[in-house]
């Protein structure tokens, strides 16, 4: 299935989106870095909602070029995503699906770690380029207190003039890792994907 997504990046409804994938491939300190693609089982530029995480998963990233921003992740936030989406009433070519910081993060001693401010403001050029190609975009659905806090330093941060401002609602990350929150967490992205599917 991956290898069949692999083939559709440049469908005409996620080139543009992709485009900005490869973009981001290349610059940062590391002369090139892992960024997933956008799924092209999504809503593409078309989308009504972005559904905005915080860095790819450790599978996307180890899927190297076969890695996705999907709900089709073998992963548990993934399912989560999906679960709660389906039992929104939101479609799937609604909604994009990405990430505050769209490239993998790492300590010192090479351990995966959540973006910080610094990481959100190297991010936000990408972010902004997002925002730019998504005109219908009404609803950014922020999931966990990073891509909260980067999507707001985007839109409050910035001199640029932004022609229309999407709604944000902010979620808990539904995270196995949050065991005990897990179920507000979960009850909570999926009202706030019910929101979008309202807006759709």
């Amino acid at each position: 299935m991956t290898e069949h997504k692999r083939s559709r990046v440049d469908e005409s409804h996620v080139h543009a989106l992709n485009d900005l994938a490869r973009s981001l491939r290349s610059g940062g300190e590391r002369s090139e870095r892992f960024v997933p693609w956008f799924d092209p089982d999504g809503g593409g530029t078309a989308s009504r909602v972005l559904v905005l995480m915080e860095t790819p998963g450790p599978r996307t990233v180890a899927a190297g070029d076969l890695g996705f921003s999907s709900e089709d992740n073998e992963d548990p936030t993934a399912a989560a995503l999906r679960e709660a989406r389906e039992g929104s009433g939101l479609v799937r070519s609604a909604y994009v699906r990405w990430n505050v910081v769209p490239w993998p993060l790492y300590d010192d001693s090479g351990r995966r770690r959540p973006p910080v401010v610094a990481d959100l403001d190297e991010a936000r050029p990408a972010l902004s380029a997002l925002l730019g190609l998504l005109p219908d975009l009404e609803l950014v659905v922020a999931v966990g207190s990073p891509a909260l806090t980067g999507v707001m330093r985007l839109l409050t941060s910035s001199d640029a003039v932004i022609d229309r401002l999407p709604r944000v609602l902010g979620v808990p990350h539904p995270s196995p890792r949050n065991a005990r929150q897990q179920v507000e967490a979960r009850s909570r992205l999926r009202r706030a994907l019910a929101v979008g599917a309202a807006l759709a």
